[in-house]
């Protein structure tokens, strides 16, 4: 999949080296073809990338109802696309916090 390509769908301005970052961070979670999509209409799904993502991951600490909003208006952008790809969404979140910096390779 091209993960750049998705993007640029959703977003003018495209951070590159976010993508290529999460690309290799997310590299085995997209290798499989359960994991590879977010679920959008699955609650449970929806509170995993709250957790796991926004919490864990970016560090986030508003609330879990503030997270959920922000998750599912991600989401939104993308409800023209039947398949969410995990790092497209994750794209969309880190980009939302100004958070997308995480993702730059170390140097």
């Amino acid at each position: 999949m091209d993960h750049l390509a998705d993007v640029k769908k959703y977003v003018d301005k495209v951070d590159e080296a976010a993508i290529a970052g999460m690309a290799k961070t997310y590299a085995l979670v997209m290798s499989k073809a359960d994991t590879r999509y977010v679920a959008a209409s699955d609650p449970e799904e929806v509170q995993r990338v709250v957790d796991n993502f926004c919490k864990k991951k970016l560090g986030r600490k508003e609330s879990d109802a503030e997270l959920t909003a922000v998750v599912k208006a991600q989401c939104e952008k993308m409800k023209a696309d039947r398949t969410k790809s995990r790092i497209t969404v994750y794209y969309l979140i880190a980009e939302h916090f100004k958070q997308l910096a995480l993702f730059h390779p170390k140097a």
